[in-house]
């Protein structure tokens, strides 16, 4: 072996938790994706979740936005000063959940992590907001909302509640720790339930994406499912104040039951129409779910549990299938999502990819984040990524984005919005910390009754 390989399993030994060589209880054979491929190194599962989890936790912690201690944007390795400070707020609801998982890992101290969430809700305590709801990007420097558009310049309901939900495993997980832990819980109560929910239906039985000082609501883009907004609504049916009546979700995001579909994919039925587009970008399975556990969950249109594995079957069977013929694709090379994504001129963009929109681009995050709903097929595909950390892995976990397609096409950035369910669903999947606190709350119990369902 040349000194290089040797430098280089060295670093990746010193990184993972207890990722010794010696064949205890619990070794498994090395996995060897490619077969004729020289073996990695003998990581097992355990340590393989090990490690994702802790350098995709770095996200949160070493590259948070410096003033605010929330989450950015973008990370761009080989440009950090891109959007230094630009906070995503959906982000930095991930990122509060992260940082829960941080403390129960011992990445850091319960102290640290208390010292961090004072931090960014005094921040987000003191930031701008529109009837309640927090703008999509702020400035991580005065708390002003930076436009995501010409006309998004005030409230972001999605991006809201994507954070609300943070705020709510925050609230349950110190509510009964010290004095100054049960402060730092009513905190995080008192900043979600100052949502306007019932503000953003526009006296409709409806939910309205954005509202502006300058605008109002000229964008005009409804709320309506299967997508990611389901957070949005049984948070909205769980306000103490500010609650939105059954008939919005019924009469909104569900179309009166026309959300209801009999179409399938790969034999596989999508249960729910996923937005006429098919089945859609895998994220869709995730970012409602951080908190709300779909495990048992059910209601009059779906059962959520059995839509989320199809969803992610589907995912799985189209790569496996391959109609496109990528390069790679297989039962370990899978997963389509919202990402960076490789340009036709080989620069990088970014695409929703889909079975109905693949690029030949790979997103770590797709089949990381699906562990729940697929353990096997999600385990195998994360050893595959791992079998190329030369490349895939950086310091913040794996990369945003690759494609085999095009020659091991890496892009070496990472969005907040796909690092958080990463660390999230993982630990969800061996513990099910997150669900578990989100779950307990008794305004989330409220609000899942109010719209009929069962859990």
């Amino acid at each position: 072996m040349s000194n290089i390989k040797k430098i280089k399993l060295l670093i990746i030994t010193l990184m993972c938790l207890s990722c010794g060589s010696d064949n205890g209880p619990g070794y498994q054979e090395p996995y060897n994706p490619g077969g004729d491929d020289p073996i990695v190194e003998d990581l097992t599962d355990e340590e393989l979740l090990d490690l994702t989890q802790e350098t995709t936790f770095k996200y949160f912690w070493d590259y948070a936005e410096s003033n605010s201690g929330a989450a950015r944007e973008r990370y761009h390795v080989n440009d950090p000063s891109d959007s230094e400070n630009v906070v995503t707020t959906g982000g930095s609801g991930f990122g509060l959940m992260a940082i829960l998982v941080g403390i129960e890992r011992g990445y850091i101290s319960r102290s640290e992590g208390y010292d961090r969430l004072s931090q960014i809700l005094n921040f987000f305590e003191n930031a701008d907001r529109f009837h309640g709801a927090w703008p999509h990007w702020i400035n991580g420097v005065n708390g002003n909302v930076i436009p995501f558009s010409d006309q998004d310049n005030g409230g972001d309901l999605v991006e809201t509640a994507l954070f609300a939900q943070g705020l709510i495993c925050v609230k349950e997980y110190f509510k009964d720790g010290s004095d100054e832990e049960a402060v730092l819980a009513t905190q995080a109560d008192v900043l979600w339930k100052g949502v306007e929910w019932n503000w953003y239906t526009q006296n409709q039985n409806a939910l309205y994406w954005h509202w502006s000082p300058d605008n109002g609501f000229t964008m005009n883009l409804e709320l309506k499912g299967y997508n990611e907004t389901l957070i949005a609504f049984v948070l909205g049916a769980a306000s103490t104040d500010y609650a939105i009546a059954p008939e919005v979700y019924n009469e909104g995001w569900a179309s009166n039951g026309s959300i209801v579909s009999s179409e399938s994919q790969y034999n596989i039925p999508l249960i729910l129409d996923h937005a006429g587009s098919g089945s859609g970008p895998l994220f869709w399975a995730h970012y409602s779910y951080l908190g709300l556990n779909p495990t048992n969950l059910t209601d009059q249109y779906a059962n959520y549990w059995d839509l989320n594995v199809n969803h992610t079957n589907i995912n799985y069977q189209h790569c496996v299938n391959n109609p496109n013929n990528y390069v790679d694709y297989g039962s370990d090379c899978w997963g389509l999502t919202a990402s960076y994504s490789r340009n036709s001129d080989g620069s990088t963009g970014y695409s929703a990819h889909s079975p109905e929109n693949d690029l030949g681009v790979i997103s770590p995050t797709a089949a990381i984040s699906s562990m729940p709903y697929t353990p096997e097929k999600s385990l195998a595909a994360l050893h595959y990524f791992y079998s190329k950390k030369d490349i895939l892995l950086g310091p913040a976990g794996f990369y945003d984005a690759f494609s085999p397609q095009y020659n091991d096409w890496v892009t070496k950035r990472y969005l907040a919005i796909d690092q958080g369910p990463e660390i999230i669903m993982i630990e969800n999947y061996r513990t099910g910390l997150l669900w578990n606190y989100f779950m307990q709350n008794e305004d989330v119990q409220n609000g899942l009754n109010a719209l009929g369902f069962s859990y």
